[in-house]
């Protein structure tokens, strides 16, 4: 199994790999107010794709914080349910 993952791995690098040698050919990305970036065209992919992974990590930043608040309240919860109460006694069966 170790092989197969291995073997995949490494046909996945190749894969990419020829896809960035085959698009080295200059690109322009214009930009407002007549700016314009000049760049290879896999280098502008790559940063538009590791771009759009930081938005969508960004983004779920909000949610991941508010479980996170929510598991330590229900934590506290369950510490409060398992200690006796003052006025109980405990009783050993």
């Amino acid at each position: 199994m170790r092989t197969l993952l291995w073997l995949s791995r490494i046909l996945l690098f190749l894969f990419l790999f020829a896809f960035a040698v085959r698009n080295t050919d200059p690109v322009a990305v214009r930009f407002f107010f007549d700016l314009a970036w000049h760049a290879p065209l896999v280098i502008v992919l790559l940063s538009f794709f590791i771009g759009g992974a930081i938005l969508a990590v960004l983004s779920l930043m909000a949610t991941i914080f508010h479980m996170r608040r929510e598991l330590a309240g229900l934590r506290r919860e369950l510490e409060q349910a398992r200690l006796p109460r003052s006025g109980e006694r405990e009783q050993r069966v």
